[in-house]
């Protein structure tokens, strides 16, 4: 299922030239990613916390097509597909809003792995996560 996460464009967010600075589109995916959890009904402050399991990202790319700008709104919308029973994708899409229409600013995907906090060897997704993932 795909969640839509809505956000405006900060002065912090951007570089020295005033668009959005690059790295930054990927703290903004990681914010939608975030939300889309809480809206699942994951407790964030136990997903986040080290339980013997962690999810960092493996992987990362963007597509940056359209500079953005401080007091620009924005939509991200992220869908969450299955990799492996201990991975899984996340597919954004940043939408900039332009008058009465929207236009595509960016496309990331990020790779996730779930893994031991201990070992470091792979996990099964935890069942609450998986299942978030499998209605993506």
């Amino acid at each position: 299922m795909t969640f839509s996460y809505q956000r405006t464009v900060h002065f912090p967010d951007t570089d020295a030239a005033g668009v959005v600075f690059f790295a930054r589109y990927l703290s903004m995916c990681h914010e939608a990613y975030e939300e889309a959890l809480g809206a699942a009904g994951v407790p964030l402050g136990t997903f986040f916390a080290d339980n013997g399991a962690v999810i960092p990202i493996a992987k990362s790319e963007a597509s940056y097509l359209r500079p953005l700008v401080c007091g620009d709104k924005l939509r991200i919308e992220a869908t969450p597909s299955r990799l492996t029973d201990h991975s899984f994708a996340l597919d954004y899409v940043i939408w900039k809003t332009v008058g009465s229409a929207e236009k595509r600013a960016a496309v990331v995907r990020t790779e996730h792995v779930c893994i031991s906090s201990k070992t470091r060897e792979r996990l099964p997704l935890p069942a609450q996560i998986a299942a978030w993932v499998a209605a993506g």
